[in-house]
């Protein structure tokens, strides 16, 4: 998994941008940057990224004066998304398999990431979507698949704005009936919440429930109690992006199919993948 050292400078990156969204002048953001790096060097470098970020962006947050730093991004996000979505949709219903398209359509969404990159060119939104259909899945989908028919309840962890518009493809795929669909429960870089959850329609097919954390991941110590029930009673979980990974691979007994592409070279590694391919993985803690 990621290490402090190779963390440090996307928290960098990351309170600069947070800062500037909010229009911040630079003094506004070096004493946010100094609070940051401060903060850091004090915390446990074995805990996953994600609890790092949560707590940098608790500090950024309070510095900024904005609870939700990244709202006017993630609403472009979404909005770009629901534009694509009848030409996304249109490729998943020409598709031979339909179900395996909305796998890829749904991965190919997750290159929607703020804490990966500064900021997203919509051209490579469509590359990444364009591409999806035609290049090889690490994983087996045939193994979700058959997970997923024999699944009553299917409990889907969102991960950010934007994404979730395709998320919605394969949640339609999977059975809305059975289907609930988890967003973070506070502002959390620009990952997905109810609003974003709204935005895409989601909320009218499918119950949409929000974990209780600002975490940029799944740590099930900061989740409400309505989450963890969610998750102990889902036949099937089925995991968005690297922030989920990184919080629920090496840390719960859990059967979960994790979807997501592997930006970063270290989970690729821990995965056992190519950076920048696309991950259907069926995982237990501890194996």
């Amino acid at each position: 998994m990621k290490t402090f050292v190779e963390c440090v400078p996307c928290f960098a990156r990351q309170t600069i941008d947070a800062m500037r969204a909010v229009g911040a002048d630079e003094v506004e953001v070096h004493k946010a940057l100094r609070a940051v790096l401060e903060h850091a060097s004090r915390m446990n470098f074995q805990d996953p990224p994600p609890v790092m970020g949560r707590d940098i962006h608790r500090i950024v947050r309070r510095i900024a004066g904005n609870g939700d730093p990244f709202a006017a991004l993630k609403l472009r996000q979404n909005e770009f998304a629901l534009e694509l979505l009848p030409r996304v949709r249109a490729l998943v219903d020409s598709a031979d398999d339909a179900f395996e398209a909305a796998v890829r359509m749904a991965i190919a969404g997750n290159i929607i990431d703020l804490g990966s990159k500064t900021s997203l060119d919509e051209t490579e939104i469509l590359t990444a979507i364009e591409t999806a259909l035609h290049v090889p899945l690490d994983g087996d989908v045939s193994e979700l698949r058959t997970a997923a028919e024999e699944a009553r309840g299917i409990l889907y962890l969102a991960d950010n704005a934007g994404e979730i518009v395709f998320d919605r493809l394969l949640i339609e795929e999977l059975g809305v009936e059975r289907v609930t669909l988890a967003v973070r429960g506070a502002p959390a870089i620009n990952d997905a919440l109810m609003a974003d959850a709204e935005a895409a329609g989601l909320t009218e097919i499918v119950r949409v429930i929000d974990n209780g954390s600002d975490a940029p991941g799944t740590i099930m110590a900061d989740c409400s109690r309505e989450f963890v029930a969610a998750f102990e009673d889902a036949d099937l979980v089925i995991s968005k992006g690297q922030g989920n990974y990184e919080t629920l691979s090496h840390s719960t007994d859990r059967d979960v199919f994790y979807l997501l592409k592997a930006k970063c070279p270290v989970i690729a590694m821990d995965i056992g993948c190519e950076r920048g391919a696309l991950v259907v993985r069926r995982s237990h803690a501890g194996e």
